[in-house]
C-alpha cells in the first residue's frame, strides 16, 4: 500500500525547490563561490531531512503493514527494498 507524503514533506520540498532556484540565480549573477557552495550544503541537509522523514514513514507504514499481515513474501520484499536502498547509497 502507498501512503501519501505528509504535508511537512511537501512543504520541505517546496522550500528546497525555492532554494535551488535561488542558487541558480546566484550562479547567473556570478556570486561568490563560497556563498553558492554554502547554499548547496544547506540544500543537501534539507534533502537529507526529507529522506529521513520518508524512510521513517516507510518503516512506520509499509514495513509495519508487511509485518502485521504475516505475509512472508511481502516481509521479504520490504526488507529487500531497504537493503537495496542502503546498499545503493552507502558512503
Amino acid at each position: 500500500m502507498h501512503h501519501a507524503p505528509s504535508k511537512s514533506v511537501v512543504t520541505r520540498l517546496r522550500r528546497i525547490e525555492g532554494q535551488v532556484r535561488g542558487v541558480s540565480g546566484m550562479v547567473e549573477e556570478g556570486r561568490y563561490c563560497i556563498d553558492i557552495l554554502t547554499q548547496i550544503q544547506a540544500i543537501k541537509a534539507a534533502l537529507a531531512k526529507v529522506e529521513d522523514e520518508l524512510l521513517k514513514n516507510h518503516a512506520a507504514h509499509c514495513v509495519e503493514e508487511a509485518i502485521l499481515d504475516g505475509d512472508a513474501e511481502s516481509q521479504r520484499q520490504k526488507f529487500s527494498e531497504l537493503v537495496d536502498l542502503f546498499g545503493k547509497y552507502r558512503t
